[in-house]
């Protein structure tokens, strides 16, 4: 289908300036713009040592910008373990409190699993969450009840900005304590809902079986997990729209949904690749891979952040009229790690194998087997190999990995789309 034969949607609330940008002009927008983040990058300690030796200026294009590495959540994470005692944000954020390197201007912060640090910066709607909120129908006026968590992690303070800047009254209502959210749906009556989808099915599954009635409920964005259309039909029958939004507590919105319901859009405030598992390489559209986010503003500057889910890019604008790109959505976790024989076997390495045969496409791993009797075959997309490549490529596994390998020849085309380089498909007894 062209652009010109797709059918178009109406969106709930009009589209913002920059949502309907001509894609050339947000493209241009984009590119100026990396220099200035990479230069806010070089400024943090953490960054820096990423970004060691780049020329702020050079990073204009989005080949240039692929050719810097990925900073991915464990390394995060090692850098801020590291450096509990002087700087619990690893050297990554550029504000903070008295005491944090003599900085300032964090509003709150928060830990996440692991325990991950963030920051959160003192603008309104730091997370970029009320867009998406107005894709999902939400407007001036409405009381939004907001089920996620407001202890220790962003989430919930993430939607309550977002609502907040739209000119939202917000409920608090946080997680469990179903009883008494419901008693605060029948009096107060609430136009709109945040929080996990499977929090907000639970409350409406006991709802019906108390007899409470909460008619006033009608639209809803959710996240945190999972959406599948089976519970979005499910909302549906009982008189609620409800839409996705795709965000982390690293880099905030991502991607959401719209009336169109075809794949998520991505958010104005950032920069989307997606690239094959374990390396920094950006992969053709419609490919799945994993999603890498760079950030546009200068308080958290994450250049190139691997958020280590998956998904893939859509053709074609959105037809509510949105002219960025879209992806799938969350399709699943990209850091495919498996242990063979009591050895890691890692993404990167099978990516390492790719590199060093320049006739092999793609390749994934396959580990089959019961544990401590695993085997390993690593199938590759070949367009006429070589004698001897198959032999080739089992030394090259061997060499990178340290263990044995059979190595099966396959058309280009014949690996699934799913974005797994290492399939872990052994029984466990």
């Amino acid at each position: 289908m062209t652009d010109a034969q797709r059918p178009t949607v109406k969106s709930p609330n009009p589209l913002d300036a920059l949502e309907a940008r001509a894609p050339a002009v947000r493209e241009a927008a984009l590119m100026a713009a990396l220099p200035t983040m990479v230069r806010a990058a070089q400024a943090v300690p953490g960054m820096a040592s990423l970004l060691q030796g780049v020329d702020p200026d050079s990073v204009c294009t989005r080949a240039s910008l692929a050719a810097l590495p990925v900073l991915r959540k464990p390394e995060l994470l090692d850098r801020q373990k590291a450096q509990r005692a002087s700087d619990p944000f690893g050297g990554y954020s550029a504000i903070g409190w008295r005491g944090l390197r003599g900085l300032s201007g964090a509003r709150r912060v928060y830990q996440s699993p692991g325990p991950i640090y963030e920051p959160e910066g003192d603008s309104t709607d730091y997370w970029r969450i009320a867009r998406a909120l107005r894709a999902a129908g939400f407007e001036a006026g409405d009381l939004v009840h907001n089920s996620f968590s407001y202890h220790l992690t962003p989430g919930a303070w993430m939607m309550e900005s977002g609502a907040q800047a739209l000119g939202c009254t917000v409920f608090p209502g946080g997680v469990g304590n179903t009883e008494l959210q419901l008693q605060a749906m029948t009096d107060l009556r609430p136009d709109a809902y945040c929080g996990t989808p499977s929090f907000l099915r639970i409350l409406l599954e006991k709802a019906a079986e108390t007899g409470v009635v909460v008619p006033s409920l009608r639209k809803a964005l959710v996240s945190g997990e999972a959406f599948p259309p089976s519970l979005r039909d499910w909302l549906q029958e009982r008189g609620i729209e409800g839409y996705q939004a795709y965000a982390t507590a690293d880099v905030g919105l991502i991607a959401y949904e719209t009336a169109a319901r075809q794949g998520l859009v991505v958010d104005e405030g950032v920069l989307v690749e997606i690239v094959r598992p374990g390396t920094g390489d950006p992969v053709p559209e419609g490919e799945v891979g994993e999603v890498v986010v760079t950030v546009l503003h200068p308080e958290y500057p994450l250049v190139r952040f691997g958020t280590g889910d998956l998904s893939a890019m859509l053709p074609g604008p959105c037809p509510t009229g949105r002219t960025n790109g879209r992806i799938k959505g969350w399709m699943g976790r990209a850091d495919q790690t498996a242990k063979v024989r009591g050895m890691f076997v890692h993404p990167s390495q099978v990516a390492e194998v790719v590199r060093r045969h320049t006739s092999v496409a793609r390749a994934r791993l396959v580990v089959e087997g019961e544990m401590a009797n695993d085997r390993m075959t690593l199938r590759v997309e070949v367009a006429g190999a070589a004698e001897g490549l198959g032999e080739a490529v089992a030394h090259t596994m061997r060499d990178v990995t340290k263990l044995r390998c059979d190595v099966e020849l396959v058309a280009p085309g014949s690996l699934p789309n799913d974005g797994k380089v290492i399939e872990d498909a052994r029984t466990y007894r």
